[in-house]
Formats: C-alpha cells, structure tokens, sequence
C-alpha cells in the first residue's frame, strides 16, 4: 500500500515557496513557479502535497492523453472523442529526471511499424502524462539543450509534436510548471526562465524552534504516514475548499484601470524585456486578491505579486545578482498612492491569515515575510595588507634592471600567508575571441567545439544502437532496396525489416570544461593589471556560460596553488570567487600548472567524454624555490604531453616585455593571445583553433 502524502499544511515555514505554488492553483494561466535554493528544503514534498489538493480532474475513460469530455482535442490521436462520458481522477503530478531522453519526454513512433504497415504507432511521452496535471522538474537548470527545447515549445504552445520522416503525431500539452534548482550549479537559458509565471526563493531556516518542529514532524510522518495524514485532514479540507472558493471567486476580480497602470509602471521601471511580466504580474495580483476574498485588486496585491514575478525577468546577464530592490519597488507604487480604490472588507471566517494560521501565506497578499535570524547579505571588504614577511628565493635573470615588484616584498614566516593586496573591481566584460578543441567529441551538447550530438547537420549514417530515434530515410530505403524481390513484394510499398533501419548520425556542437589557471601574484597587482586580468576571466567566464560549458578555476600565489572553484555548472559561482580573489606574494607558476594537471586527471574519470580546454592567465613570470622557470616548462610539458588543449592569455604589459608567456604557450603547445587580441572586435580577431600536440607539429 502506497505511503500517504506528506500534507501541504504541515509544511513548517516556506511561506513564498506555498504562497507561489497556491496562487498557481487558482489560477494556471500564470505559468508555473521557479524554486530556487539549497538542497534539502521539502521542495518535492511541498510540490506533491498541492497535487493532492488540485480539483479532480474530468478525462475520457481510456484516453491515454487525458482529453477534457467537454471539450476533446479533435487531434488526439486516441480520437476522436464525439459525446464520450467524462470520469473523474485525481490531478497528477509527473517528474521529469534530469537525464531523460527526447523520446521519453515527448514519445516515441514505431518507425518500423510507420514505414512497413503506414500505421501511426505512438507511445506517449511525459509531456501527454502531464497535461492539466502538474509537471514537476527537479535540477530544471540541469537539463539538456534537446529536453529545454521540447518543453519550451509545448509551454508556448500547449501542444507536443512528434515528427520522424514525415510521420507526424500531435497532442494537447498544457501543465503547470514546477521546477527547482541550485543555482550553484549552473543558471537556466533566458529562454526558459521567461517561462516560469513566479520565482521564490528557499533557504533553511535559522530559527532553531522551525528547525525542531520540522524534525519532529518529518519523523512522525516516517513513523505512521497514515495516521500523520490524517491529524491534519480538517486542514487540507479547509485549505482545499479555500482554493475551490478563489477559484471560483477569480473571474469576478475587477483589474482596474489604476492597478494596471501601476503594473505597467513598475516593468517598465524595472526595464524587462518583453510583455509577459507585465501580464504575469497582472495575473498574480488578481489570484492574490481572489485568495484573500476581494474582488478588488490593491496596490499590495500589485507590490506582492511584482515581487514574485519580476527577480528572474530583471536579470541582463548571469552575473546581475537576482532579486528586486524594494524600495525602488515601493517608490514607483508611491505614485500612484492617490489612485488607490477602497478595498473591501475581509470575509470573517476560520480561514483568516492563511490556512496554517500564523505561519500560512499572508491572506492579504502582503510582503513575503524575511526571517530576523537570518544573517544580512555580506559586504566584502578588502583584506588588509600584511607588512611583516621572509625573504623568499626567486629567478630575477629575466626581470629588467630597476623594476620594482610587489613580488620583492618580504615573504611571511614559513606556514603563514602570502601578503595580500587589496582586491580590485573587475574591468566591464566585453565579448571574447571563441577557443574550440580540435577534434571531434562526444560530449554533452553545447554551443564549443565539434561532437558527435543526437542534434545538427546529418553526416552519415549507422546501424542503430539500441532504440531507434534518428531515421536516416535515404540510407534505410538504399539497405531495403535489394531485398524486395525476394520478400515477395507486391504492389507500390516498401518491404522493410529491422535490419534494414538506419540511424543518422549527425555532428553539432558540444560543451567543454574550461579550466582557467589564473596568477594572483604580486607582480600581477603591482603592476596595475588585476582589473584588467579580471575583466578578462570575467569575459571568458560569460562566454563558457553561452556556450553551455563547466568551469573550474585555479589560482596560485605566494606558496602555492588552489582550487578556487571545483569544476561546476555556475558561471556565478565562478564570477563571485574572481571578485573576492586576493593577490600578493610570489608567482609558483609550476605549482599552478600542476594543480590543474591533477583536476583534469580527477575530471576525466568522473566525466571521460566532456573534453577539457584550459586557459592560462599569466604574465609567464615564475619565482619562489629553485629553478621556477626550469619547473614551470617541466609542468607545461606534462599537459602537452597529455593532449590537453590550452590557450594562454598574455598579461604583460608596459614598454620592455619579457616575451615569458610566449615561451610558456610554446611549452603547452598552445595559442598565445594578449589582453587586447582577447577582445572579439580587436582589428587582428579571427576565429581561432586552439592546436593540440599534432596539429601544432604539423603546422
């Protein structure tokens, strides 16, 4: 017997999270609700236990697709449904999983069957599970390019399509979308994000009585789901006929003249692209006012549901922090405090301050409430130079005469660390040169180097591994050809047998780990390039973000190297690590070089077929220990050696250059760039290849 669900009004705080999900379940029409924030936080529970309080739903007895009895899709391919009896279900709640294919998602055709007998064989996907139910995508930024794409055609189109060689399948497809995400681990395409009516943010609480309450009911619930579910059975009636009643009260919510101005008003002062804000926002404001039982919409109504529309439509790039500035907010609806029609009173009743009583979402449609333990956001502040050091030894047989260095700074007592400089801001980014790996990959799609993708142009074709998804026709009816006669064909059809299909290979586009090694010398600080060099990386990291790669950042200084950021999918992460890094100290290159040589050893076991491309960001100048340079061409030489593809990017500047980082790229067998050449529009950009072992030596 299957487990109770887990009941939405026993979630213990997470007012935004419920608030979002709720005004969906009034009215759908919003378009879903985007939960960002930390593992751990009853994300799912919270998102199963509204499905069970979603109206029964009227479907035609067998229709795989769950078409409506009142008004069928006449496309159907289980139709047609003329004058069938309607049977009332429970709403359902499909998961889509990160690693899912294109066929799972919006269904498979038998091509065989399609080919061989002209029958439209369909087995449906996800997408026909999930219409007027609630599809649910957990690690929503996680998913593939193909999968984003699908779903976002049948988001804005409420409607799937299957197409193979001319054979096409269409059904209805419109849901309520529920996604959620870890930002840490990568952001969303803008073109999805667009999607989501509502986003929210989630963290854990601080409050040590919240934390001993959701423990102590998450371990009753494990004990006896059963009897858990029903102590709160008054609850979830009242909650759900609560929904019924806004629904129901939704229609005759007037959108005045002046609430529409203020809406306006505050897109257009916010600057978001497009005109869905502006008609979500208008959406959320009437569901608000049809949850607290008006039938006029406020300028909290408004102010509410701004702020739960419009943080993710605001965001220009992934490095612009989410969020809204509410007293920007507050300002623009001061403007129209004049405007502002009488509202109604409140219906009286047991279903006052939300359904959960202090802890429910506001009835009013107020501002989400912030939790007073939680810490405020943290200002950086730049460390404090560090005065007292030891001598360490360095190479200055190539430093020129009368230079001086931060690097010359005494170094600090073995064990302690290096002198820090005060950070710097980043230079504005700007749009970069495109580096590729040679070669052909297989790895996860992108928009970086050439691969072996299930998406792009045709290049030939194979026998099929496994299922059959992409038909190559020409190459299918060319292997069938021969064997008509002998299969006792008849008539204008082609006799086509399993070992005749054929499946198209095709090349597109994959996405690369781009490893940055970046020096955070003195020799970098003192000589006025640390803003330039992060607006550089800051460049780089924002076209890794467009071109769909992981990242992964080393930094060495002073006595050694570290892992900045582990190899992941946030750009943010990345951005966010660049701002805070410290410079000062000696230039261990070697060291650098090294520890990218062990993170690209540990990255191609967890991930062989991602191929890696590294970039190094240097003025080429090494010191500290014995023989740095001598050490720092041993270790270039360990990753050329290993077939790694590498560019350098030359940070030196001023009148007399060394020309080290030519030599260092010379090592690596790698492409050397300068600050300037880096830039897309520089006089000298031309799309280059970024040359492995082979190729180098051949040209």
């Amino acid at each position: 017997m299957a487990s109770a669900t887990y009941p939405f009004t026993a979630i213990v705080g997470m007012d935004d999270m419920r608030l979002g999900l709720l005004l969906n379940a009034i009215a759908p029409s919003i378009g879903g609700v985007l939960v960002r924030g930390e593992k751990g936080t009853a994300k799912t529970t919270t998102v199963r236990g509204l499905t069970a309080l979603l109206p029964r739903v009227d479907a035609v007895p067998g229709c795989r697709f769950s078409c409506d009895p009142a008004s069928p899709d006449a496309a159907c391919p289980d139709g047609p449904h003329e004058d069938a009896p309607g049977e009332a279900r429970p709403a359902r709640m499909v998961e889509l999983p990160v690693g899912a294919s294109e066929d799972r998602l919006v269904g498979a055709l038998d091509i065989e069957r399609a080919l061989g007998e002209g029958v439209k064989a369909f087995e449906p996907g996800l997408l026909a599970a999930a219409h007027r139910g609630v599809l649910y995508v957990d690690e929503v930024n996680l998913l593939g390019d193909h999968l984003v794409d699908s779903l976002l055609d049948a988001a804005a189109t409420g409607s799937s399509s299957v197409e193979r060689e001319g054979v096409s399948v269409r059904h209805a497809s419109r849901f309520l979308l529920v996604g959620t995400m870890n930002p840490e681990e990568g952001e969303l395409r803008p073109q999805l994000l667009d999607r989501f009516g509502l986003t929210v943010e989630v963290a854990a609480s601080r409050e040590t009585e919240e934390r001993v309450e959701v423990v102590r009911r998450r371990l009753a619930y494990d004990e006896d789901p059963a009897a858990f579910a029903a102590k709160w059975t008054a609850e979830e009636d009242a909650l759900r006929e609560r929904i019924a009643a806004a629904r129901a009260l939704l229609p005759d919510v007037r959108l005045g003249d002046g609430a529409l101005r203020r809406i306006a008003a505050v897109c257009a002062g916010f600057e978001v692209d497009g005109m869905r804000a502006d008609i979500v926002t208008a959406r959320a404001a009437t569901a608000l006012a049809a949850w607290a039982g008006r039938t006029d919409v406020t300028t909290e109504d408004v102010r509410q549901a701004a702020l739960l529309s419009l943080p993710h439509r605001r965001r220009r790039n992934p490095f612009d922090a989410p969020g809204l500035d509410e007293d920007k907010l507050d300002e623009i609806l001061r403007r129209f405090e004049d405007d502002e029609p009488e509202p109604e009173p409140e219906p009286e009743g047991p279903d006052d301050g939300g359904p959960e009583g202090d802890g429910g979402p506001d009835g009013g449609g107020g501002e989400p409430p912030h939790d007073p333990e939680l810490p405020p956001q943290r200002e950086e502040s730049a460390p404090s130079p560090q005065e007292t050091s030891q001598e360490g030894s360095r190479d200055t047989s190539r430093e020129p005469a009368g230079e001086t260095s931060a690097e010359s700074a005494p170094e600090p007592a073995p064990g302690g660390a290096a002198p820090e400089a005060p950070a710097v801001a980043a230079a504005d980014p700007f749009r970069t040169r495109k580096f590729d790996v040679p070669g052909l990959g297989e790895g996860a799609d992108g928009r970086r180097s050439r691969a072996r993708t299930a998406h792009g142009r045709t290049t030939g074709a194979r026998r099929p591994r496994g299922a059959l998804s992409k038909l190559h026709l020409a190459a299918t009816v060319r292997a069938a050809a021969p064997h008509q006669r002998a299969r006792g064909r008849r008539g204008p059809g082609l006799v086509v047998r399993r070992d005749d299909l054929r499946e198209a290979v095709r090349e597109g586009r994959e996405g690369n780990l781009v490893l940055f090694v970046v020096d955070a010398s003195g020799s970098m600080a003192a000589r006025k390039r640390m803003g330039a060099v992060k607006g550089a990386v800051l460049s780089l990291l924002l076209d890794a973000y467009q071109r769909r790669d992981k990242i992964g950042m080393i930094t060495f200084r002073g006595s050694g190297a570290e892992v900045a950021l582990p190899p992941t999918s946030s750009v943010d992460a990345g951005a966010a690590r660049l701002e805070r890094l410290p410079t000062g100290g000696r230039t261990p290159l070697a060291a650098g070089l090294l520890q990218a040589h062990e993170v690209l050893r540990v990255e191609r076991l967890r991930d062989p077929s991602r191929r890696p491309l590294l970039v190094v960001v240097t003025d080429g100048r090494a010191t500290g220990g014995p023989e740095p340079l001598v050490r720092a061409r041993h270790a270039a030489r360990l990753l050329a050696a290993g077939g790694t593809a590498s560019v350098v990017v030359d940070c030196e500047s001023g009148p007399v250059r060394l020309g080290l980082a030519g030599e260092l790229g010379s090592e690596l067998r790698a492409p050397v760039v300068t600050l300037d050449e880096l830039r897309a529009d520089s006089v000298s950009a031309l799309v280059r290849t970024v040359r492995n072992t082979d190729s180098r030596r051949a040209a």
